[in-house]
């Protein structure tokens, strides 16, 4: 696996290496040794996955309260979809800062969510799944979210959302504001 450092400390996009010959190819998605070897987490409690019928649809950008803060570990499994993750750690010198990468089956490119970062991504074709990797169990009391189109992160997204749940929408604005 190749790990690249993205520009918010923590992030990173973990690059699986499949080795391929007639039969078709194999690749480690996750190796603990390597993970650790990184300092990031090595303990994914629950695997979860998202199905979007339509292209367009957005979710987040979510993240979970301390003391329930928690890892992910994303890919796309069918589709393809635009992943962005937002550092809110409140000293951090790259706070309120995005980054945002496509993930497909074909560049098999896995995004680390680090804790004290929201989540978030919009599909970019129809039938989009998602698989999460995540380090603690869902605590319903400490999920949050931050509104995707806030004018303090001024986030990009490729197209104009098709489908979002009534909680993504009304998430707060970091200034206070609706």
């Amino acid at each position: 696996m190749r790990f690249v450092e993205t520009e918010l400390s923590g992030a990173w996009l973990v690059e699986p290496e499949p080795v391929a010959d007639a039969r078709g190819s194999f690749m480690r998605t996750f190796c603990e040794n390597e993970f650790a070897d990184r300092g990031l987490e090595t303990r994914f409690v629950q695997h979860s996955q998202s199905h979007s019928i339509l292209r367009g649809t957005l979710r987040g950008m979510h993240f979970q309260l301390p003391p329930h803060g928690e890892v992910k570990l994303v890919s796309c499994i069918s589709g393809a979809i635009y992943d962005v993750v937002v550092d809110l750690r409140p000293a951090s010198p790259t706070l309120y800062q995005w980054v945002g990468v496509e993930l497909t089956p074909e560049n098999r490119r896995q995004i680390y969510v680090p804790e004290g970062f929201a989540h978030g991504f919009q599909t970019l074709t129809d039938d989009a799944v998602v698989s999460y990797m995540i380090s603690r169990f869902y605590a319903p009391m400490a999920s949050v979210g931050v509104r995707y189109d806030d004018p303090v992160l001024a986030i990009y997204w490729p197209l104009q959302p098709t489908a979002m749940s009534d909680r993504d929408r009304a998430w707060p604005l970091l200034d206070g504001g609706s």
